[in-house]
């Protein structure tokens, strides 16, 4: 991810239909703890991009009407903070989720987690890990 653009990453992964969203969500760690009130000023930036970003993906077709959205990041932080969001947005949810989540989903499939937890229980996991 660092050698390269990471939009180019995830529109081979998920398509072209991809936004980037580039504002923090204020909810990570202690900012929202010790400074409440810039934190809020954060999240209310935050949602109004998320907002604007469902109008447009559903305005251009790319999310169905009552679909739900996915934001898919690489920070704990970030995912932790964006679950707060989940009925935040007009219609549908926001799925938040790690970008190598999304990864293994697409690449190894829906089941890619029971695979790996059998493959790792089978045989250790050196030999799962390469």
């Amino acid at each position: 991810m660092k050698l390269q653009d990471p939009m180019k990453t995830v529109k081979a992964l998920v398509g072209e239909n991809v936004r980037k969203s580039e504002r923090c969500c204020g909810e990570s760690g202690t900012f929202g703890v010790t400074r409440p009130d810039i934190a809020t000023q954060v999240r209310f930036r935050k949602e109004e991009e998320l907002r604007k970003d469902e109008a447009a993906l559903r305005a251009e077709g790319l999310v169905g009407e009552k679909g739900n959205v996915k934001i898919l990041t690489s920070c704990p932080s970030c995912l932790q903070g964006l679950t707060r969001y989940n009925h935040d947005l007009q219609n549908g949810l926001l799925e938040a989720d790690y970008i190598v989540i999304e990864m293994a989903r697409k690449i190894l499939g829906e089941d890619w987690l029971k695979q790996y937890v059998r493959a790792a229980n089978d045989g250790g996991i050196e030999r799962v890990l390469v």
